[in-house]
């Protein structure tokens, strides 16, 4: 769960009736705003509204909570979907996000213990979710109830299915790829600047079966690709890839148990040190086997593109480098996956990667003051390397400093002519611009 984070947030936009009735699950009761959730049918769902509410002066800007009226899709796109947990019980979380004092919330929460789903914020308007504003903007946020260290007692059965069948229909009703470069967890979300990196969230953690969750969205890791393909998808079996985790904010170790997470190392060997993430570890130090330490880890389900081989170890690109994982033979670690790649355009030495897709400042109207662009992550794409990805990121800015729309232009999208596209660098997605890079089929 996460504030807003204005300075990252970002504006959606939805029809409230474009969902007919027949779509609706007969089980999905209208809230105290008499409006139906939206969600499939067979789901047991119902509507809270989150909070709406000024809080402070209107002469103010950000006096308020909790979310942003849009009109998505029709401004802006729907093109990502972003996976939570609540650091709180179910019944905590719906009373936080009834607070405008809190200045959090998301479209949706699932119930642990039964997986019932209630929306929050509807899908046309803006949840304050992500700690990214672009990312906000063109997402739709899923928390689920559970603590990320405790994550396997909090992850049953009952949510993995609603869950699923919740991304599922989102999914196609705005044309979302079910991949793991749209379908994120919140620990897939890149801030929008270098300095905001320590701040970005690491939920729902190193025990989301990511595996069975995307088998569940009928998107199995499956071979897609001949033995030696470059493309390859992470893939350990969650109940045989028993990891060592420690709780860093609380000084404990956590049991070893099955993990979706697999250690990164600097070099082929299990005594070398972890990868250190440059926009986390800026002093250079090693990383580490924190559970909130991203940069030190892959997640199953995520694609990378093989650097290098050594006897029991694959190298991959990650975030600039290399960064090595066992992969013992006869051991299910990697999958050989069909697809497209990204790679810097020839000649260039290296791309610059970005958290958001922005516009440039010259598409803003003359003397607008928000005239709000990228600036590079402490990471870039060196030439001889490559990435997964390459599906088109939108460019755009949704401005709304206000509940009210009384400053001028406030609650206007401002699109960009700048291509951007999505990059899985290293745990988190990011954007780079498409005319730095060629977008190849892997080989």
């Amino acid at each position: 769960m996460t504030s807003k984070q204005r300075t990252g947030r970002a504006r959606a936009l939805t029809t409230a009736g474009a969902l007919s009735l027949a779509l609706l699950s007969p089980a999905a009761h209208a809230g105290a705003d008499g409006v139906r959730p939206e969600c499939p049918r067979g789901l047991d769902c119902d509507g809270v509204p989150a909070a709406y509410q000024q809080t402070g002066n209107p002469a103010d800007k950000e006096t308020y909570g909790n979310f942003d009226t849009a009109d998505r899709p029709h401004s802006n796109k729907i093109k990502f979907i972003v996976l939570h947990d609540t650091e709180e019980d179910f019944d905590t979380t719906l009373k936080i996000f009834q607070n405008p004092l809190k200045q959090t919330s998301a479209h949706y929460v699932v119930r642990s213990g039964d997986g019932h789903v209630t929306q929050m914020v509807k899908n046309k308007d803006v949840a304050w979710q992500a700690g990214n504003w672009y990312l906000n903007t063109h997402s739709i946020g899923i928390e689920q109830e559970g603590v990320a260290t405790e994550g396997a007692q909090w992850y049953t059965p009952e949510m993995y299915r609603s869950t699923a069948a919740l991304v599922r229909y989102l999914a196609a009703e705005y044309d979302i790829p079910l991949d793991r470069q749209h379908i994120i967890g919140h620990d897939g979300v890149p801030p929008t600047s270098a300095a905001g990196t320590r701040n970005m969230h690491w939920d729902p953690g190193t025990y989301w079966d990511w595996n069975r969750f995307m088998a569940l969205l009928h998107k199995p890791t499956v071979p897609t690709a001949h033995k030696g393909s470059e493309l390859i998808t992470v893939s350990p079996r969650f109940k045989d890839n028993p990891q060592a985790f420690r709780d860093c904010e609380k000084g404990v170790d956590l049991p070893v148990q099955g993990s979706s997470a697999v250690p990164l190392h600097t070099e082929p060997s299990a005594d070398s040190p972890l990868f250190s993430d440059p926009g986390l570890h800026t002093d250079g130090s090693p990383g580490t086997n924190c559970a909130a330490d991203w940069g030190s880890k892959i997640s199953a389900t995520q694609q990378a593109v093989v650097a290098d081989h050594a006897p029991g170890w694959t190298a991959i690109w990650w975030y600039g480098k290399k960064a090595w994982f066992s992969t013992p033979d006869r051991t299910r670690t990697t999958t050989p996956t069909s697809g497209y790649v990204v790679k810097p355009k020839a000649g260039k030495a290296e791309v610059p990667v970005y958290g958001v897709a922005y516009p440039e400042k010259s598409e803003y109207p003359a003397g607008f003051a928000d005239q709000r662009v990228g600036t590079p992550l402490p990471y870039t794409i060196k030439s001889g390397q490559s990435y997964p990805g390459g599906g088109e990121a939108p460019t755009g800015f949704f401005y709304a400093p206000t509940i009210d729309s009384s400053y001028p232009l406030d609650h206007a999208y401002f699109p960009g002519k700048e291509t951007y596209v999505t990059v899985q660098i290293g745990h988190r997605i990011a954007f780079v611009k498409a005319s730095d890079v060629d977008i190849v089929r892997a080989h």
